[in-house]
Parts: C-alpha cells; sequence; structure tokens
C-alpha cells in the first residue's frame, strides 16, 4: 500500500480527481452546446451568403482543440487539467483553406 501512495495514489487523490472529472463533464456538456451554435450559425450564414465565416471557423476550430484537451482529461489520459484552471490550448491544426462541398 505504501508504494502506490508514493506514486500519488490514493483514495484521496482519486476523490479529488473525480470531482475535477465532474467539473469538466459540465464543461464538456456546455462546449457541445457551444458547437452545435456554432455548426448551426456557420450552416445558416453559408446558405446565405455562399462563403463560411472565418471568425466562427477559427473560434470552431480552437474549440475542438479545447475539447480534445478535456476529453483526454475526462478519459485518464492527460494529467494537466484543461482551462480555466489552465491556460487555453493552442490551435493543433490550422483550418483547410478551401472547404469543399462535392
Amino acid at each position: 500500500m505504501q508504494e502506490k501512495k508514493e506514486n500519488g495514489l490514493s483514495r484521496k487523490n482519486i476523490a479529488i480527481r473525480l470531482l475535477y472529472t465532474v467539473l469538466y463533464l459540465v464543461i464538456f456538456e456546455i462546449i457541445k452546446l457551444i458547437v452545435q451554435i456554432a455548426v448551426v450559425f456557420q450552416y445558416i450564414y453559408l446558405l446565405i451568403t455562399l462563403s463560411y465565416n472565418d471568425s466562427v471557423r477559427s473560434f470552431s476550430n480552437k474549440v475542438s482543440t479545447y475539447t480534445y484537451e478535456v476529453m483526454r482529461y475526462l478519459t485518464l489520459n492527460q494529467n494537466q487539467r484543461p482551462f480555466p484552471l489552465n491556460d487555453f490550448p493552442a490551435e493543433i491544426d490550422e483550418p483547410v483553406e478551401h472547404v469543399s462541398f462535392r
């Protein structure tokens, strides 16, 4: 049992991580709503103007990166807590220059 406590594995640490996990599950649900709103807005904008909104694309790309980090934390694949307890992540991939609809 002593060996497990040296590695940081204790019921107290697990309970603390569980509380953060519950917080990030709530944040994840909010993110899902934000993504849904962004998608609907982007397609309405696209249908009206026949061009996409670069600001929404950039925002959505950043939210995608953040969502990835939240999911990694929730699934115990990352130890660093995501935003708002740390910095907002940088984009992993840049958006494509041209979007194809074929």
